[in-house]
């Protein structure tokens, strides 16, 4: 076998493998989703990090990057590094920040069980059954 023929059936290989880790790292992608972390910034992060991995095996081996000049590799990570920190600034921000409540926005109307709790008693002294006096008068003896 020829020493071209070997390189085009090992980098077939390489392929393959490269695929099956970018498909495994799709399923963790979307496994992740689903669990909670702590928060939807450690979330996002997880995410950010996964997706990363899977833009540097595409780059490397199906932009063939490793096999071009080590300067080439590092302006990518280069780059990556500037993009890491230019999504961290603004998550640190937000993480900053109290939370907003919008102008007009509607309060959720409480549970039966929670405002049959939240009633207030009825005023001692009055006769069982007996309605409430009306504001401004007082009660008949």
């Amino acid at each position: 076998m020829s020493d071209h023929a070997h390189a085009h059936s090992s980098s077939a290989r390489i392929y393959i493998v490269i695929l099956g880790a970018l498909l495994v790292l799709t399923g963790v992608t979307v496994g992740a989703a689903y669990v909670n972390f702590g928060s939807s910034s450690i979330n996002l992060i997880i995410a950010v990090l996964i997706a990363t991995v899977k833009a540097t095996l595409v780059a490397m081996f199906f932009m063939h990057l490793r096999h071009d000049p080590p300067i080439n590799a590092i302006i990518f990570v280069s780059s990556l590094i500037f993009l890491g920190l230019f999504l961290l600034f603004p998550l640190i921000d937000i993480g900053s920040r109290d939370k907003v409540v919008p102008y007009g926005l509607r309060v959720q109307a409480q549970p039966a069980a929670q405002k049959k709790a939240a009633t207030p008693a009825p005023a001692a002294g009055g006769e069982h059954g007996a309605a409430p006096a009306a504001a401004g008068h007082a009660p008949a003896h």
